[in-house]
């Protein structure tokens, strides 16, 4: 991949989606979603509705590339690089995306957790706009095959995941519905998601969850892993990023029960505070496993301390320790 294949296509998508944008008054992120499923259909499909010019115009700058000669991972970036142009401007917490280095991390654990595996099932109930799964197939590519499977409620979201699924050629399975509904989703190997931090406004569903609040609005991170544990294989792995504070609160105690009756806590890796914009927005990944039968807890819970990534001797001791972990813990 070179910084160049990515730059020449996300300008494509950059020009492109402008011109949708100024012709029919709509968002960035809206004309981003047009014009990428333009790019992929290999015609204008808002003719009826655009000047002469701008059809032009389109045509010969999606003529200019063709997707077929770029890889997967460069599509993926140079989208992204779209996404997140769009998502600087009025865009809501909840839209925010899961950086690469995250995903990779994330990707790392899912690889190690089913060494000697071939095929398993991963399911995001809050994908976004797919990113996080979309980094993880690319990753484990050749490795381990993903029968991957992505929900959300925000139908921008999932419109922008959809096309980014079929121009990066992933066959993902995508679910316009509310992560937190009865999802048609079968029992899956393992959960991965960026929780959704707040409240969940729907209290009628959320009483239907252990960990609901008796009073007021429930927390949507606690319920979505709730969520998560329903959806798991006995024995699955879930890997759930959520804020590091989350831990030292009276919240959290009831979650920390609840994942003791159902599962064990296998790890929690705080994440470098360099990759976020103070500490209180820190996050960390919290390793679960669904309980089984003939499951054991772990022999010690994984603690790490990512270092900075821009250091690569720390990281790889990391990592390291993070391996020596799996080999005599799984």
């Amino acid at each position: 991949m070179t910084n160049a294949t990515v730059e020449e296509l996300f300008r494509v998508l950059d020009d492109t989606a402008i011109i949708i944008q100024n012709e029919l008054e709509m968002s960035y992120l809206e004309a981003v979603y047009e014009t990428g499923e333009n790019l992929f259909q290999k015609e204008v499909l808002q003719k009826d509705e655009l000047s002469a010019e701008a059809i032009k115009n389109l045509e010969e700058r999606y003529g200019s590339v063709q997707l077929e000669e770029f890889a997967k991972e460069d599509i993926r970036k140079s989208y992204q690089l779209a996404l997140l142009k769009g998502m600087k401007h009025g865009i809501q917490v909840n839209h925010q995306m899961t950086p690469d280095s995250i995903g990779f991390i994330i990707g790392y654990l899912v690889d190690k957790a089913f060494s000697g595996e071939k095929q398993i099932r991963l399911l995001d109930p809050a994908c976004g706009t797919g990113n996080l799964i979309a980094t993880i197939v690319n990753q484990l590519e050749g490795k381990l095959e993903l029968d991957a499977t992505g929900v959300d409620i925000d139908d921008l979201l999932i419109s922008l995941a959809y096309v980014g699924a079929d121009l990066e050629r992933l066959p993902i399975n995508l679910l316009h519905q509310d992560g937190l509904g009865n999802m048609l989703v079968d029992p899956v190997d393992v959960v991965v998601s960026d929780l959704p931090v707040g409240y969940y406004p729907d209290d009628t569903r959320a009483a239907e969850f252990e960990l609901h609040h008796e009073e007021g609005h429930s927390f949507a991170h606690f319920l979505f892993m709730e969520q998560g544990m329903r959806y798991t294989k006995p024995g699955g792995y879930l890997f759930f990023l959520v804020p590091s504070s989350m831990f030292g609160t009276s919240d959290f105690a009831k979650v920390d029960r609840f994942i003791k009756k159902h599962g064990h806590i296998q790890g929690i890796i705080q994440l470098p505070e360099t990759l976020f914009a103070s500490e209180g927005a820190r996050k960390s990944i919290l390793i679960l496993q669904k309980g089984a039968d003939d499951l054991q807890p772990p022999k010690e819970v994984l603690l790490a301390n990512l270092p900075s990534l821009t250091d690569p001797r720390a990281t790889a001791n990391v990592l390291a320790k993070i391996e020596n972990w799996f080999n005599e813990n799984k």
